[in-house]
């Protein structure tokens, strides 16, 4: 189980907001307006509550929040979705793979450019969303670990959004090369790990209202290029968009669905101070060599 409680959360966040002071990136005033703020805090009993979340697979998850994944809550989509699009736009219209395709965000636009797209998610829920949606595609229930599609199937493969899920990162890129024709382009988008470590985790309540996460690893560069060099992908862009960290009006605590985010205007300040040098999300651009280790070496 994963307990999680205000306290706990905004006391992080002031953690993190003493630490930029201490590296020099605020003055003195401001540090210590961070301490009173925490004495405060500690003081404040409607902080104490916690609540415990199991954590529970994609497929259980996405169940649930396949009814409400694109409304406009989820911030992510305005980041990742420009970075895709542009390099999409360079290309060539052919076959094309939606690795992990959701409710067919981006199967839909590759569609509306003349990729022959087919779609593979592992929730049958966000599926029948996708073939709503975009009912010109094909789609199959799969997982990253083993695409139902053969070898060198796609021109191009988008993986948005979903490899944060996964606790170790060299299987599914070893799948999205495996279905990558040589010089094909893959194009992978995910939450940046500072983002998870600011709390950014999937909440959702199952059928019976119990509390549950959809765990998300935080993955650094290096994690991405150990899985991706490997298997004869190479780098063509990155890149690691940031937001300002703007905190809204302040409002209540709500219920543990809202949680990080309706605890921020508690401590505006820090949250700003912690959160506005952290990437929202990483992006990647790799390409499939034309040539592979393997006919290298023959």
């Amino acid at each position: 189980m994963i307990y999680q409680q205000p306290l706990h959360y905004l006391l992080g966040v002031e953690g993190l907001a003493l630490l930029r002071a201490y590296g020099g990136e605020h003055d003195r005033a401001f540090a210590e307006a961070r301490v009173a703020e925490i004495r405060k805090l500690l003081d404040d009993p409607g902080l104490t509550g916690g609540v415990e979340a199991r954590a529970v697979d994609t497929v259980t998850g996405y169940r649930v929040w396949a009814e409400t994944y694109d409304q406009p809550g989820n911030g992510l989509f305005a980041y990742e979705e420009p970075f895709v699009r542009e390099v999409v736009g360079a290309l060539e219209p052919g076959v094309a793979l939606d690795a992990a395709c959701g409710t067919g965000r981006h199967t839909q636009h590759l569609a509306s450019l003349g990729f022959r797209v087919t779609g593979v998610d592992s929730s049958p829920d966000m599926l029948a969303h996708a073939r709503v949606r975009v009912p010109t595609a094909e789609f199959h229930q799969g997982d990253l670990s083993r695409l139902p599609v053969p070898d060198e199937h796609a021109d191009l493969v988008v993986c948005a959004l979903a490899l944060a899920h996964l606790p170790d990162l060299r299987p599914a890129f070893a799948e999205l090369a495996r279905v990558l024709k040589p010089g094909g382009h893959l194009i992978v988008t995910d939450i940046h790990h500072e983002r998870v470590l600011l709390g950014s985790m999937p909440h959702v309540r199952t059928h019976d209202d119990e509390p549950a996460l959809i765990p998300s690893y935080q993955h650094r560069a290096s994690d991405y290029l150990a899985a991706a060099l490997p298997v004869g992908l190479e780098v063509r862009a990155c890149a690691e968009p940031r937001d300002n960290g703007a905190v809204g009006e302040r409002f209540p605590i709500e219920e543990w669905d809202t949680w990080p985010w309706s605890l921020v205007g508690q401590a505006p300040e820090a949250y700003q101070a912690a959160s506005a040098p952290s990437p929202v999300a990483i992006l990647w651009h790799f390409q499939r060599a034309k040539s592979t280790s393997r006919s290298r070496s023959a």
